[in-house]
């Protein structure tokens, strides 16, 4: 079994907990980019799964360091999964949200939101995108599950 995909269920339990508890409690835009940050962290967890089955298998000489070209590796090593491409667009709007300068809306309230304005769009964070965004990467576990391991995901293991 991947420990990478172990270490990212874990993570998606760290990311649940900030959701469900942390912001119900901190109702702050710092608990807003911890939680993008934990996200972005699954998403690497489940990036590098990935690209370790990929050594395993020989496709792939060594791990790159770099988020960036762990993405491009990723698109080489699966260029006709749309489903992979989809993720990895999502993790790299995550990745420049994060990077990008922001704006705070209403903290300590529970619309709480952290505004980016890119150069032609305008992103905004709150609790309710913070869901979906979850959502979402559960789903990318799963598929990555599936995928590497070829089983369901035991919710025990």
């Amino acid at each position: 079994m991947n420990e990478y995909l172990l270490e990212a269920k874990e993570e998606l339990k760290r990311l649940e907990h900030i959701i469900y508890v942390s912001l119900k409690y901190t109702r702050t835009v710092d608990v807003l980019t911890n939680a993008l940050h934990r996200l972005v962290g699954t998403f690497d967890l489940i990036i590098e799964a990935f690209l370790e089955k990929a050594r395993e298998e020989g496709r792939l000489a060594v791990l790159p360091k770099s988020p960036g070209l762990r993405v491009t590796k990723m698109r080489e090593q699966y260029p006709e999964d749309k489903e992979i491409a989809r993720y990895l667009e999502f993790y790299t709007f995550i990745r420049n949200l994060l990077k990008a300068p922001h704006q705070r809306r209403q903290e300590y309230r529970r619309h709480v939101g952290l505004i980016v304005e890119f150069e032609h769009s305008t992103a905004e964070v709150n609790i309710d995108n913070l869901v979906n965004c979850e959502k979402y990467v559960h789903q990318f576990f799963r598929y990555a599950w599936d995928t590497i391991v070829g089983k369901e995901v035991d919710e025990f293991a």
